[in-house]
């Protein structure tokens, strides 16, 4: 499977002859770069954030699936089995806090979530729909996302063998975040990768040990 870190919470995932396309953000409202690379699907926490549901910029006529929509069973399409994870905004840090949700799915043998827009720390039985999970795609940003403190005590309790920071500040982004050192700083230094290029390549059997980070380069940011 291959990634590839767009920018913000947009990521470009390929594997098993699909191209899904995560949390696509509105150029003029984020200040990025708009995202060329067409999809099959477009899987997105929200209908109403601009920074994460502009599923029109994407080529390729692809399938939308808005998580805060799958309610219960998992939304099948593509051969793709999606589930989601119900959240909020800050409760703390917005006025109005919307829903949103994280999400989940298994690409090339590879179990991937991906935290979306979550706010707040998470809950037991949020944590538990998280088991298992190889890749966690993580907001790094601090508030308005969630609490890094928080963030860090998830990925205690979840365990993935690779985390990858998104949704922190970038040089193009219209939002005050903390840099991706504040996150990265909580964790030994051998255990963060820095990657300088905006893709890697996983397979299951070459994945690395548990605790890992790997940060990406952005490569519409």
């Amino acid at each position: 499977m291959k990634i590839t870190w767009c920018a913000h919470a947009a990521f470009l995932l390929e594997g098993d002859g699909l191209r899904i396309v995560t949390d696509p953000y509105l150029p003029e409202a984020t200040g990025l770069a708009p995202i060329f690379e067409p999809a099959d699907v477009v899987i997105r926490s929200s209908a109403d954030d601009e920074g994460h549901c502009h599923a029109a910029m994407i080529g390729g006529n692809p399938a939308v699936v808005t998580a805060t929509e799958i309610d219960g069973a998992p939304a099948e399409v593509c051969g793709l089995s999606i589930s989601a994870i119900q959240s909020q905004e800050s409760l703390i840090h917005k006025e109005a806090p919307r829903d949103n949700a994280m999400y989940r799915f298994t690409l090339a043998g590879i179990r991937i979530t991906h935290l979306g827009d979550v706010g707040n720390r998470l809950t037991d039985a949020q944590l538990e729909a998280m088991q298992g999970t190889d890749v966690l795609l993580a907001p790094t940003g601090g508030p308005p996302t969630i609490d890094l403190d928080d963030l860090c005590e998830a990925i205690r309790v979840i365990r993935p063998a690779i985390t990858i920071p998104m949704h922190y500040r970038l040089p193009r982004l219209k939002a005050d975040l903390f840099p991706v050192t504040e996150f990265t700083r909580r964790f030994p230094p051998e255990t963060v990768t820095w990657h300088n290029a905006s893709m890697v390549i996983l397979t299951p059997m070459l994945m690395p040990a548990r605790g890992r980070v790997i940060v990406l380069e952005p490569s519409t940011g």
